[in-house]
């Protein structure tokens, strides 16, 4: 479960990012985190746990260092016992911003899943700290996380595979790489299983930066489309067999672009500063 906020702290800024985010032309995603996680007085944690390749943390250490960041490191986890070490545990406390690399979100969840260094993670963002992740480290941040799924714009009762995910809320479901994959029918699918969540489908190169007030805020240069099941008419998943299509009746769609918002809460979209004022 998420923590919650104690002694009038606020929660920290939670980041998903959709992949393939710009690191050199125009790197404003990564920018913006590297601000809300305290300017030149960032100290950010880097965890590649995702990744199986060497240089996925070192790549983003020297990113941030780059971007102003006073102290980066790189905190891997290769297996639950990691996650049991004191020392490892004292950096996450200090840090002001954690950021979680790409690959595959089940080696977060499966290794990082249940320890101290989780919740010690949901336990920092309810102090404030910035939480930040892409592709699979951006599925990963979330209570229900999309473990594995096909392809394809029409959902069906094997498009999509739920797994535990982080919890830092519980109010969506993240999907990355969202338009260049083809994942609506996933997404959706995730939706049809338990409309609770608002499903977040986030283009490459596209951040969804969530505020503590719960407002969504897009940054980058695709689109994020929000799927809202909350007036769900029908769903036939619990009468569809393992490879049919899925009748599902009743769901909000937003496209959002770079100025755009959506409210968590109230469920209500907004065009932002993309809307022009009369005169």
């Amino acid at each position: 479960m998420p923590s919650k906020p104690v002694n009038g702290d606020q929660r920290g800024w939670i980041i998903p990012i959709g992949g393939a985010e710009d690191k050199e032309t125009n790197p404003r995603i990564l920018a913006r985190f590297v601000e809300l996680s305290g300017g030149t007085d960032a100290d950010i944690v880097v965890i590649p746990t995702a990744s199986r390749l060497k240089d996925s943390g070192t790549r983003y250490e020297e990113l941030f260092r780059g971007m102003g960041a006073s102290r980066v490191e790189v905190l891997d986890f290769d297996t639950r016992r990691d996650c049991q070490e004191e020392g490892r545990l004292a950096r996450l406390a200090e840090a002001s911003g954690i950021f979680f690399t790409g690959g595959n979100q089940l080696r977060l969840s499966t290794i990082l899943g249940g320890t101290q260094v989780a919740r010690s993670i949901r336990s920092r963002n309810a102090q404030g700290v910035t939480v930040a992740g892409t592709s699979a480290g951006a599925g990963f941040l979330s209570e229900h996380m999309i473990a594995f799924g096909a392809e394809g714009s029409s959902p069906r009762a094997s498009s999509v595979r739920l797994a535990p995910g982080l919890g830092l809320t519980n109010r969506f479901v993240i999907d990355q790489h969202f338009r260049q994959r083809d994942r609506l029918g996933r997404l959706t699918a995730a939706l049809g299983y338990n409309p609770f969540a608002i499903g977040i489908g986030l283009d490459e190169d596209t951040a969804a930066f969530i505020s503590p007030d719960d407002t969504l805020e897009v940054e980058g240069s695709g689109a994020v489309t929000v799927v809202d099941a909350h007036d769900l008419q029908f769903s036939s998943m619990a009468q569809a067999g393992e490879d049919d299509p899925v009748c599902i009746l009743g769901l909000g769609v937003h496209i959002l672009i770079a100025g755009a918002t959506f409210n968590l809460h109230t469920r209500r979209a907004s065009a932002g500063r993309l809307a022009t004022r009369k005169t």
